[in-house]
């Protein structure tokens, strides 16, 4: 597709920083607007956010590492391959654990900021596979079906001008269509007044979703006994999201059921 978007004199801009940049600002405009609706700060949220964007970026990085250990110690990677890289799991921890270390720094209800975060993630992630599919990476098997998509840009050269399942329009529109999806949970989570339910909806809905949307992926990554990694990660986090939904939604019934 199109690496570089237009150019600025000496400055170019990339499809993929551009649609990340949207989506982070966007998200985080948007989880400042909904804020007071659960009566949290709105003022925390960008600092929030920084943290979680740099957790986030890092733990990316760490795990694609991880993943790509053997092609990294064998030679067989450079460092724009390792600049470049990166695992969408692992910024999802690094960011939820980056997030949670600030609102105990700053003795907030992490909680309550997980829920009003997680949904604006979900778009933030939404814009990030638009830049997937501009910059020519994530792309799926090679097929002759109708909806192919040939490349004439990819960090992988050797997918050049090969049909592929756009699989990056696919986890796009189930982004947005997670973000919505939240923010209906939310509403109905608000007014029972169970936190830790939206972001145990955002966990186990983007696992399920991840995991099968990896059969259709292609590009070189790791895997762990038959299963991709993200496939692999993705069973965790589905386990983590239903213990959530279902510690949270259960516990505060209980605690209203005692009161009554």
């Amino acid at each position: 597709m199109r690496s570089i978007l237009f150019e600025l004199g000496p400055i170019k801009v990339h499809g993929y920083g551009l649609m990340i940049a949207i989506g982070v600002v966007l998200a985080f405009m948007i989880a400042e607007a909904r804020a007071p609706k659960k009566k949290l700060d709105a003022e925390r949220i960008w600092p929030l956010g920084i943290w979680c964007a740099v957790g986030g970026f890092l733990g990316a990085k760490v795990l694609y590492v991880i993943t790509e250990y053997k092609e990294l110690f064998a030679g067989r990677m450079t460092f724009r391959d390792v600049l470049y890289g990166f695992v969408v799991y692992g910024g999802i921890i690094g960011g939820i654990l980056a997030g949670f270390l600030y609102c105990k720094v700053k003795k907030l209800s992490f909680l309550k900021y997980f829920d009003i975060v997680m949904p604006s993630i979900a778009l933030a992630q939404g814009f990030g596979r638009v830049g997937c599919f501009l910059a020519g990476c994530c792309y799926g098997k090679r097929t002759d079906a109708w909806y192919g998509m040939e490349f004439n840009h990819s960090v992988y050269h050797n997918m050049i001008g090969v049909k592929v399942i756009p699989t990056q329009l696919i986890m796009s529109v189930a982004n947005f269509v997670h973000f919505f999806l939240l923010v209906w949970i939310a509403n109905k989570a608000l007014k029972a007044g169970k936190d830790g339910v939206v972001a145990g909806c955002y966990l186990l809905f983007y696992s399920i979703g991840r995991f099968f949307i990896e059969f259709l992926r292609d590009d070189p990554r790791g895997g762990v006994g038959g299963l991709s990694t993200s496939q692999f990660i993705s069973l965790f986090i589905f386990a983590a999201g239903v213990g959530m939904v279902l510690f949270f939604g259960l516990r505060k019934n209980k605690i209203q059921n005692a009161e009554g």
